[in-house]
């Protein structure tokens, strides 16, 4: 489910004890300094420890690198000498010059730099070898916990370091990062703007300079005054253009920030300048105006400009508005929520679907303003594991005024209202839209079905918004067992099927568990229509202990009678949606097959049920299906029967409970 909350415009920076401890100990910043000042120790972080694994997974290093203290580089270390500067950040080895350009931005806006680095630490009293920084992820702040050690060559730091060999905040910085992101490896290429909402938790917005409106210049100069960070870089067309050198001494592929617009007067008349910062700082734009370059050669030479705005407010407006923000957490999981964009309508309709009611216009408007903002999570600390930036978008469609997941036939007859402009491998993508009042469902998706990924979800909004999460309820519509049918009226089927059941079980007419899976398998085999493996065991125990009502352990004739009629609607359902005739049903069906039996299951749920049942081709076969339904119908009816005699004796929802009940 989705939480609310409000930002009036320009916040107020969160003061740092808002942010969540991270430390594996469970302690805060604070705790961990004083324990190490009481026993007289530097603080070692067993999280991140200083040694190969917090610096490659997939390489060895070339040179050997020793991690030593600031103490130990330098006399007298400073954290912030002189304040923090984009002079204090210079690149090292590491190829992450988007993070560092996000740096540099970062110190333009003091509030921005003062929640990222928090001011009560330094090197003098009180130095216990223990410093932390704070980032925004997925909607929350972290305050990250890190020990001074540095990796150094030759008492020289490796990667990111300041002009001023005895100034350390932003190489501590780097390395917190680095932690968050899981290695200094994972930093290796990125945007920009990825960093510069991980230091605001702002919204982004990228321009193509080639494209960008014609008052672009007063953009940039609106975006600065605001406090969003800006950053700008050179379109590379294959990878041995990567860190090309132009003429003009300007470097593809190479992240730039943007820290300052100015107009002057030359020769009478006036000229737009922009100052562009090079992290690396070894090349520099040899053209005109030197250090400050002429507006009009920044959108000949850069392709693109990213600004990370604190608020959604148009930087075309003057206006700053109030934003209502609500924020979706999901995941996409591998045949049962990754279905991938509508060109594949087979499995588009199983994504996750959230329904937006747009209720107030804009002021003097006829629609609706609101942003989305979808951004895949943990990318870059799954890259040791192979993952890549997967390629995301969403679509946006007029509702049908049900509340529950649309179906396939939705989308086949049915176009979006809306969309992002490009599916793309940014960890987020993000468009401004307007349309009139009313309901709509928004589709978060990869472009390719199967792709496994979490996300969290952004909707900002000038007015008013309701959003539901149309697979967030679990609801049970289970009918009434069917009467057995009495014994003058059964069928030459069921006659048969009568004399099987008596030679079996004998005298007593009741069978155990082992005898149930004898007596299915010898009558369901002998169905030409129905295709499938042998019944499992553990299935026919799981049909007892749904029908048993005794509670001996054991089926009577009566209570299999039951079950038969029940194994009869569930089987003709597994024939339908087994289109191939193959045995088994695709996950992606799971959803609809289960709705046909009275369950209506959340999109967690859903998900852990698929992952419990499905092979590794994402198909289920009968006895699973079997099974899965059993079970279900199980805990549903336990549940209903402990709700009903005592209300306070549950504590759990529904969702938990069938959860702990099946063991998923």
């Amino acid at each position: 489910m989705p939480y609310l909350y409000r930002a009036p415009g320009p916040q107020k920076n969160p003061v740092p004890k808002d942010a969540r401890t991270t430390h594996s100990s469970g302690q805060s910043f604070e705790q961990l300094r004083q324990e190490c000042v009481q026993k007289g120790i530097l603080f070692e972080d067993a999280d991140f420890p200083a040694d190969s694994s917090s610096l490659f997974y997939s390489e060895r290093p070339q040179i050997p690198f020793v991690w030593k203290r600031p103490g130990e580089i330098v006399e007298n270390p400073e954290f912030i000498l002189g304040g923090a500067t984009r002079t204090d950040i210079c690149q090292g080895e590491l190829g992450d010059c988007w993070l560092l350009a996000a740096i540099a931005s970062l110190t333009l806006n003091e509030k921005a730099l003062v929640r990222v680095v928090p001011q009560d630490q330094s090197f003098g009293p009180g130095y216990a070898g223990i410093f932390h920084f704070q980032f925004w992820q997925h909607s929350e702040w972290l305050d990250v916990v890190i020990d001074d050690r540095l990796p150094t060559f030759r008492d020289r730091l490796i990667f990111l370091h300041s002009a001023d060999h005895r100034e350390f905040w932003s190489a501590l910085l780097e390395k917190a990062y680095a932690k968050l992101s899981g290695s200094y490896e994972a930093l290796k290429g990125g945007s920009a703007i990825e960093a510069m909402e991980d230091f605001t938790g702002g919204v982004a917005e990228t321009f193509a300079t080639k494209e960008a409106p014609e008052n672009f210049y007063e953009i940039l100069e609106k975006a600065l005054k605001r406090g969003s960070l800006v950053g700008c870089s050179i379109d590379i067309r294959n990878a041995t253009e990567s860190e090309a050198r132009t003429p003009f001494g300007l470097i593809k592929g190479h992240a730039y920030s943007v820290t300052g617009i100015d107009q002057v007067n030359f020769q009478g008349r006036n000229v737009e300048l922009i100052r562009v910062r090079n992290p690396w700082g070894q090349v520099e734009w040899n053209g005109s105006w030197s250090d400050r370059m002429a507006f009009r050669d920044f959108k000949t030479h850069f392709d693109k400009v990213e600004i990370c705005n604190l608020t959604p407010d148009a930087l075309e407006e003057d206006a700053v508005h109030k934003w209502e923000v609500t924020v979706h957490q999901g995941s996409w999981v591998r045949g049962s929520t990754a279905g991938g964009c509508r060109n594949f309508l087979d499995t588009f309709w199983t994504n996750p679907q959230i329904k937006l009611s747009l209720i107030e216009k804009d002021e003097g408007q006829e629609d609706c303003t609101f942003l989305v903002a979808l951004m895949q999570k943990d990318r870059r600390k799954l890259k040791r594991f192979g993952a890549d930036m997967l390629t995301i978008g969403y679509a946006i469609y007029q509702s049908p005024r049900k509340d529950e997941h649309l179906n396939k036939d939705f989308f086949r007859y049915h176009a979006s209202q809306a969309r992002s402009k490009t599916f793309i491998n940014l960890r987020e993508v993000s468009d401004r839209f307007q349309l009139p009042p009313g309901e709509y469902i928004l589709i978060p998706s990869t472009f390719e079905p199967h792709q496994e990924a979490d996300f969290c979800l952004r909707i900002f909004t000038e007015k008013k918004i309701i959003t539901q999460d149309m697979d967030g309820d679990v609801n049970i519509d289970l009918p009434e067992p069917p009467k057995p049918t009495p014994a003058g009226q059964e069928t030459d089927e069921q006659l048969q099927f009568r004399a099987l059941f008596e030679q079996v079980a004998g005298e007593d007419m009741e069978v155990t568990a082992e005898k149930l899976e004898y007596v299915l398998n010898a009558v369901l085999q002998k169905k030409k229509d129905v295709k499938f493996k042998k019944l499992s065991l553990i299935s026919c125990k799981n049909i007892i202990s749904l029908m048993d009502t005794s509670g001996n352990g054991k089926l009577e004739f009566a209570e299999f009678k039951v079950f038969w009629d029940k194994l009869q609607k569930w089987t003709n359902l597994f024939l339908q949606f087994d289109a191939d005739k193959s045995g088994t049903m695709s996950s992606y069906e799971l959803r609809t097959a289960l709705k046909a039996t009275g369950f209506q299951l959340s999109g967690h749920l859903l998900q852990l049920i698929v992952l419990r049942y499905t092979d590794e081709n994402l198909q289920l076969g009968f006895d699973d299906f079997l099974n899965c339904l059993v079970r279900l119908e199980n805990a549903s009816r336990v549940f209903q029967a402990l709700s009903t005699k005592n209300k306070e004796f549950i504590h759990l929802n529904i969702n938990e409970f069938i959860k702990l009940t099946m063991n998923i």
